[in-house]
């Protein structure tokens, strides 16, 4: 059962650990599709990666459910997906997993490990350096994050002003690498 003002480290895999996100455009449209349906049912993200064959999110829904948001979701993209490569069937390995995150420490371990996802599948030598992970919107303070990113909820665990928080994230992030 999924609590609704409770954060969920959210995963989907691709079908047979097959690619989900074959070029650029790809994750430019999951990111375009998450911006529509927040539009309709307001969620709170406060991190994501969208790796080659699998996805993260850090999430919370409150006035619908997360299994909502999350089909939303997954049938959009399964129907670009297999319209754009002509493929029929499943897209996804399943419906997705998710974990209930506990407390601030969970909060922060969960974006942590998100953060560093790329970093470990030795894709990027550095967080910051991989273009669709939610990390460079706390990096950087040029970058407006989407509507449907809350980059103050994971800021407000760290004392100061924005940018000392922003560089304690990063900070925190790295003591893991």
């Amino acid at each position: 059962m999924i609590i609704p003002d409770r954060f969920y480290h959210i995963v989907c895999r691709g079908n047979r650990r097959d690619p989900l996100f074959r070029d650029r455009n790809d994750f430019i449209e999951i990111l375009h599709m998450l911006e529509k349906i927040y539009a309709n049912i307001p969620f709170e993200l406060v991190a994501y990666c969208f790796m080659t064959n699998h996805f993260h999110l850090q999430l919370r829904s409150q006035e619908a459910s997360i299994s909502k948001v999350m089909a939303l979701l997954n049938k959009r993209y399964a129907n670009y997906y297999n319209t754009k490569y002509r493929l029929t069937g499943h897209v996804f390995e399943k419906r997705f997993y998710s974990e209930l995150i506990e407390d601030t420490t969970g909060m922060l371990e969960v974006s942590r490990y998100i953060f560093l996802n790329p970093v470990k599948a030795r894709m990027v030598r550095s967080p910051e350096h991989y273009p669709w992970s939610s990390f460079h919107f706390y990096t950087n303070s040029k970058i407006l994050p989407p509507r449907y990113l809350d980059i103050e909820r994971l800021l407000n665990y760290f004392p100061g002003t924005v940018e000392e928080r922003r560089q304690q994230i990063v900070e925190f992030v790295a003591a893991s690498q």
